[in-house]
């Protein structure tokens, strides 16, 4: 299939044939765009050619310290330098980069360690005693700790570990890249968040993230030389790629190890910042910044936002703010953001504003990287395009993960029917753009009514004194379950739970609308996601 009749001598070779990989981008910025600047944080600035030498430096030193192909390198970092120049250096050796969640706790991370067998772990000053932690409970010998003392941030290195500065003072700026021979080499492992049960480890491949870099390149419709805000952890999906995607179109990362609303407005003003993703709660924190946390800027900001479906309330109120946003959809098997929510600008352009934000709030349509994302029903059949039929999100691809690592059964049952099966439930629209309805988990079954705890929120999100909230099923005697509401409220506003009912009562069908709201700090996790389960039982005892 697909040959010439004769393909004598027509074979792949050096010439004609490269694996794919990130790591082409940095080796190419540091050429052509040598001196531009790649890194920024606080007074530092690193320029290509700096940029590519430390990371050449890194991958020299662990090399020195015994790491070979086929390791895996851990990094306990917030988002500063080390955490971008470790994405390139550890797979710059042919080790496999595992970037651990800064908020676990130490017997998780003692799980990581050892599930992924990490040989060497870079770790943030703050987070020692942590990590020193997990090692004491692992069984085996833990990682080699590096201290990544953060100087900007105020530290100073504590003596216990070798330093990071001092591993790179004695690395090879000239080191010889290790580039993989097979794209489908693993290149990063990243764990789940755990919320039920051990947490799955996730292998990325080099031409999975080769790909995601292409394909966001064109959906965040990126120039050359953009600047970049690293709000989104670089330990989650490895930053949704995007560290590795920057030296593609010669851009700056601009590093941010503390995210309020002060310093996503302090590094737009100052850094000329013209792109960052974030959660829908990052959006809020914008929205709602006090007045001396706020700067002019003259440029609009382009954002992906992810992790919930962002409520039409908070994108109606951030746009005029000189913010456009975008939503996109994805998990930490997909590599990051998988959809997005692509404007049609001759058709919705003119819309009025509530229909116009209620069409940006979808899910969307599957990016350039990806072969198909689909809805099915429990028999693995596409659901209708009618704007209401439940089924399942479905992806193929190549960014789609190689598997969970030691885990065939679990990377089986994700796999099931030739897809990858998200576990989030959504429908489809008669244009074909999706839209989540809620996590499996997530929705409220009331009476035998289904119940999207996505639209109850968004509702709430369109009252004035609402700055976030979250809606969890609470058991009920009569109906089952009922929709309890968590509601966090905007600093010097007021709102009553009998005011908040009757304002979604107006805007829901009866048994959609709470019939419980709590008043509360949400908890979220690192990423900005608010922890449901915590939630649903909070709302179980009561």
């Amino acid at each position: 299939m697909g040959w010439l009749p004769d393909e004598g001598g027509l074979d792949k070779t050096a010439a004609n044939f490269v694996p794919l990989t990130p790591l082409s981008h940095l080796a190419r910025a540091a050429d052509v765009f040598p001196d531009r600047p790649a890194l920024v944080y606080g007074s530092r600035r690193s320029s290509y050619a700096e940029y590519h030498a430390r990371v050449s430096r890194l991958a020299s030193a662990l090399t020195g310290m015994g790491v070979k192909p086929g390791d895996v390198v851990a990094t306990l970092l917030p988002n500063i330098p080390a955490q971008a120049e470790a994405t390139f250096a550890v797979p710059a050796t042919g080790a496999i980069l595992n970037t651990i969640n800064t908020r676990l706790e130490p017997d998780t991370v003692a799980y990581i360690f050892g599930h992924g067998g990490a040989s060497v772990a870079l770790v943030d000053s703050s987070l020692l005693d942590m990590a020193e932690a997990a090692v004491a409970l692992m069984d085996g010998p833990g990682p080699q700790i590096v201290e990544v003392a953060d100087r900007e941030a105020g530290f100073a290195p504590g003596g216990r570990h070798t330093e990071y500065e001092d591993l790179l003072a004695g690395g090879d700026p000239d080191f010889a890249w290790v580039m993989p021979e097979d794209e489908w080499e693993s290149l990063a492992l990243n764990y789940t968040s755990g919320t039920t049960g051990r947490p799955k480890g996730v292998v990325y491949c080099h031409r999975g993230a080769y790909l995601m870099t292409m394909g966001t390149v064109v959906s965040w419709r990126m120039v050359i030389h953009p600047v970049f805000l690293t709000i989104v952890p670089l330990f989650h999906c490895n930053g949704w790629c995007h560290t590795w995607m920057m030296p593609l179109v010669g851009g700056t990362v601009v590093c941010c190890r503390d995210v309020t609303a002060k310093n996503i407005y302090d590094a737009i003003a100052d850094e000329g910042v013209t792109h960052f993703g974030g959660a829908p709660i990052v959006l809020n924190a914008v929205v709602n910044a006090a007045d001396e946390d706020r700067r002019d800027f003259g440029h609009v900001v382009e954002v992906f936002t992810a992790g919930a479906p962002p409520p039409a309330a908070t994108l109606r109120a951030i746009e005029p703010l000189g913010f456009s946003v975008t939503q996109v959809y994805g998990l930490t098997e997909t590599y990051g953001h998988v959809t997005e929510c692509l404007w049609r600008r001759e058709h919705w352009d003119g819309l009025p504003d509530e229909e116009r934000y209620a069409i940006k709030a979808r899910t969307g349509v599957s990016m350039p990287m990806m072969e198909d994302v689909t809805v099915r029903d429990a028999d693995l059949n596409p659901v209708p395009r009618d704007g209401e039929t439940l089924g399942e999100v479905a992806m193929r691809g190549n960014c789609v993960m190689k598997g969970y690592y030691r885990n065939p059964e679990a990377t089986a049952e994700a796999f099931r029917g030739g897809y990858f099966n998200s576990g989030d439930i959504a429908y489809r629209h008669e244009d074909g753009y999706i839209k989540i309805a809620d996590r499996a988990k997530d929705i409220i079954i009331s009476g035998g009514e289904n119940i999207s705890s996505v639209e109850v929120e968004g509702a709430l999100m369109h009252h004035p004194a609402v700055s976030i909230c979250a809606v969890v099923a609470k058991p009920d005697e009569k109906w089952g379950e009922v929709p309890c509401a968590f509601v966090e409220l905007k600093t010097g506003k007021t709102a009553d739970e009998a005011e908040l009912i009757a304002f979604c009562r107006e805007r829901l069908a009866g048994f959609k609308t709470p019939k419980k709201i709590v008043f509360r700090e949400l908890p979220k996790t690192s990423t900005g996601k608010i922890q449901k389960f915590e939630l649903r039982s909070i709302a179980r005892d009561m």
